[in-house]
């Protein structure tokens, strides 16, 4: 079925009555600048600016319709209600709304609407560069006011498929030193949509070489022919292995914000020896799960880097099993990317593919209480030395009933209390 598309410009598809809102409130922002471009959301996020009474106008509309109220900053009057399907702010115009408008980091980003007359408000020609698909500055000074905005920059081309305006990358060059003035919990907010924008890569390069982001990734440009061949080696993959897309496109766990596909991205950019990737990530603060799923990756990428997969030994393979883990998916991705043939990986992807591979996926043959009870055992290190030996037995197909484990384990201990 196809999408149809729904504009944030009409009140119908708001998730309130627009004759709520005062006279004096014109929805701007990402909201307009989407719905001029027709893009599609299944979520809206809409942002109004209002001359007075943005709270109250908030609090009423979420008592109304006992939505969800949130006040973000007492201060600048800025409040948030949130519904099921939509997320609206209302924030409080520091002066008029011209003034508010210049205050913006880009154009495009620049524009109002005014719902009553439905007029446009563009005092910077944004929708003159929507046309022209251009990402152009508002002033420098507005960029040096929150030097974010210049890593928000390649971020909102990499998402629109838009071109940088000449004189505004050369300012977002000449500003890249002030991005350390930022916390770093928000450089890493950016990096994520440039790392899960599809096509981002060459965005995410042009940051790094303007300098935006050398600083935290030094080792980065060692890997951008790996890094740019990620999206195709996924694509290509995707076309035998029909379930890759969706576990790429998902996080390893509710922990982790970033999608498989765009962890794999991250660990292109990460210096290849496993100690310094994680002093990196933590200068970032990423997460502890982030961390040490990004470890993981890095270090069974060293591991079998070099070595053609049908050469790796079944007791290696097994333990690469075991570390990666639901993280297999992003590490054939990037072997792909790293030039290893789709055909040398088969092999281990159909291990992965097959639930009861009793190398990718081991089912134990005993647990340890019943080991204990069949050897007469009591809780040591030994009982877990014996079950991981007994796998290992089981994935080189040496055992394959729970009456033969017993039985090599028995032989095990014996041959274990004669040495």
């Amino acid at each position: 079925m196809t999408q149809t598309f729904a504009s944030g410009l009409s009140p119908q598809n708001w998730p309130f009555d627009w004759k709520l809102l005062p006279p004096s409130a014109y929805l701007v922002g990402g909201a307009v600048r989407d719905s001029l471009l027709k893009r599609e959301s299944s979520y809206l996020d809409l942002d109004f600016v209002l001359l007075d009474q943005a709270v109250h106008t908030a609090q009423r509309i979420a008592n109304y319709y006992k939505a969800g109220f949130v006040l973000l900053d007492s201060d600048r009057q800025i409040a948030r209600v949130v519904f099921d399907n939509a997320t609206v702010d209302f924030a409080q115009a520091e002066g008029s709304l011209d003034t508010d408008l210049h205050r913006r980091d880009f154009t495009i980003n620049a524009i109002a609407y005014h719902p009553a007359t439905t007029t446009f408000i563009d005092p910077h020609h944004g929708i003159a560069d929507l046309e022209q698909r251009m990402i152009r500055m508002i002033s420098p000074q507005n960029l040096q006011d929150d030097p974010l905005r210049l890593l928000r920059g390649y971020r909102q081309a990499a998402q629109l498929q838009f071109r940088i305006e000449s004189q505004t990358q050369l300012s977002l060059q000449q500003f890249a030193p002030q991005l350390q003035q930022v916390a770093v919990e928000r450089i890493q907010t950016e990096l994520g949509h440039l790392l899960q924008t599809v096509g981002g890569t060459n965005w995410l390069r042009q940051a790094w070489e303007d300098g935006l982001i050398s600083s935290w990734f030094p080792y980065a440009e060692h890997n951008w022919s790996i890094l740019h061949n990620i999206d195709h080696s996924a694509q290509d993959l995707g076309q035998i292995w029909a379930s890759l897309p969706a576990e790429l496109s998902q996080p390893l766990r509710e922990t982790l914000k970033l999608s498989q596909l765009a962890l794999v991205k991250l660990a292109c950019l990460l210096t290849p020896e496993p100690t310094l990737a994680e002093a990196e990530l933590a200068a970032l603060k990423y997460s502890k799960a982030e961390i040490r799923a990004l470890v993981t990756l890095i270090r069974c990428f060293n591991q079998v880097g070099q070595i053609y997969p049908d050469e790796i030994p079944l007791k290696q393979l097994y333990f690469l099993f075991q570390d990666l883990a639901t993280l297999f998916p992003a590490f054939v991705v990037f072997l792909i990317g790293s030039g290893v043939e789709v055909n040398y990986l088969n092999p281990l992807i159909q291990r992965y593919l097959t639930p009861n591979d009793p190398v990718a996926h081991p089912q134990p043959l005993l647990s340890g209480k019943e080991l204990m009870t069949a050897l007469n055992l009591s809780p040591s290190p030994q009982i877990g030395q014996l079950l991981l030996q007994l796998q290992l037995a089981h994935a080189e197909g040496m055992i394959l009933t729970k009456e033969a484990a017993i039985a090599w384990a028995k032989q095990r201990l014996i041959q274990t209390q004669s040495d």
